[in-house]
């Protein structure tokens, strides 16, 4: 329950784009727009006098862009950001690195205005920025900025097939999170089914972007890709991603369009009991920052089959919503701070 009303602050240079906005988001009563600015230096003079609790912050705007702002901003002075972000491809990439950069969600601008797309948006955004009141975003403090690093030559897939598996679940704060666990992990680990809340389009360049900074092998999962070790495969934006038999009992990734589970597609639920089903207790469950209760009753079912199962804890998850209903439920074999989560699947799967 929202406790307090959520100042919020919009910076967009467009005129029509924030006084849609405005409009739109201050028929919530829970809601005080406390300005509208059309670039980030008045918004950055907007912000240290009015103290908004939330930002709304568009990515391509005069004088400096929405990223260049945001990687200025959340080291000197955090701030819960929600992008407002395009489907362009360039607009893809763009937003999975203000992701990195602290942003804790975005929401794409229709292509077309009309007037049941700017509502469907104007409540979808409503529903995001009351999430992004509630996260924790103050370990950006000072924080490092995110290296893009070199693929090790070294890097080659392997072609065994899995015996076991990794299956990681995430939603808000979801793709920070799922880096810095992936980044670390060598190519010698187990095949890898990542399910992160992401709507269609964004998850095969969520995807790119983690194949680009890993020494494993990342791609947006379709029909028939195999389970190998040293692959890491990601459920594309609205379908769910599920395990099944090829004709010769190897298991495989089978994406299926069937309905939201707990409100999402893809569902992480629907990942962990498709997982159980297949390998038992030959799996790793790991739950990660995000909003809600997907993935818990799944990583229940998992740690009852004898699998292991780790939570994010609360204090490095920028949302404790999905780890602590897990948690309560006793789903967690282990919970662990986030940086430490690569280094326990390492040692789980050292040989």
């Amino acid at each position: 329950m929202i406790k307090k009303i959520i100042k919020v602050l919009i910076v967009d240079d467009s005129i029509i784009v924030r006084d849609i906005l405005k409009k739109g988001l201050s028929k919530d009563p829970n809601f005080e727009i406390v300005g509208a600015a059309p670039d980030v230096y008045i918004a950055r003079d907007m912000i240290v006098k009015l103290k908004p609790d939330v930002l709304t912050l568009d990515i391509e705007m005069p004088r400096m862009n929405g990223l260049d702002f945001l990687e200025k901003l959340m080291p000197q002075y955090p701030l819960p950001v929600v992008m407002v972000s395009s489907l362009t491809r360039k607009g893809q990439k763009e937003t999975i690195r203000a992701l990195e950069l602290g942003a804790v969600d975005f929401i794409p601008k229709p292509e077309a205005r009309t007037e049941n797309n700017l509502d469907r948006m104007i409540k979808e955004l409503i529903t995001k920025i009351k999430i992004a009141s509630t996260a924790n975003v103050s370990h950006w403090k000072n924080n490092r900025k995110i290296q893009n690093t070199n693929k090790s030559s070294n890097s080659i897939l392997s072609k065994k097939q899995s015996k076991e598996i990794i299956a990681i679940g995430a939603s808000t704060g979801g793709t920070e999170a799922i880096l810095s666990v992936i980044k670390d992990l060598p190519t010698v680990m187990p095949g890898i089914l990542i399910t992160q809340h992401m709507p269609k389009g964004f998850t095969k360049t969520f995807s790119e972007r983690l194949d680009n900074l890993s020494n494993l092998s990342v791609k947006e999962a379709e029909d028939g890709d195999e389970i190998i070790d040293g692959r890491v495969l990601i459920a594309p934006g609205d379908f769910h991603l599920t395990v099944k038999k090829d004709v010769n009992g190897n298991n495989i990734a089978k994406c299926i369009s069937t309905d939201k589970v707990n409100g999402h597609r893809p569902s992480v639920d629907v990942m962990f009991d498709s997982v159980n089903e297949n390998y038992g207790d030959k799996c790793t469950g790991v739950i990660l920052t995000g909003m809600g209760k997907d993935g818990a009753l799944g990583l229940l079912k998992l740690k009852n089959s004898g699998s292991y199962t780790i939570g994010q804890d609360e204090k490095s998850s920028v949302v404790y919503g999905m780890p602590k209903v897990a948690k309560d439920i006793g789903a967690v074999t282990l919970q662990l701070p986030l940086e430490k989560i690569s280094e326990k699947l390492i040692r789980l799967y050292s040989k």
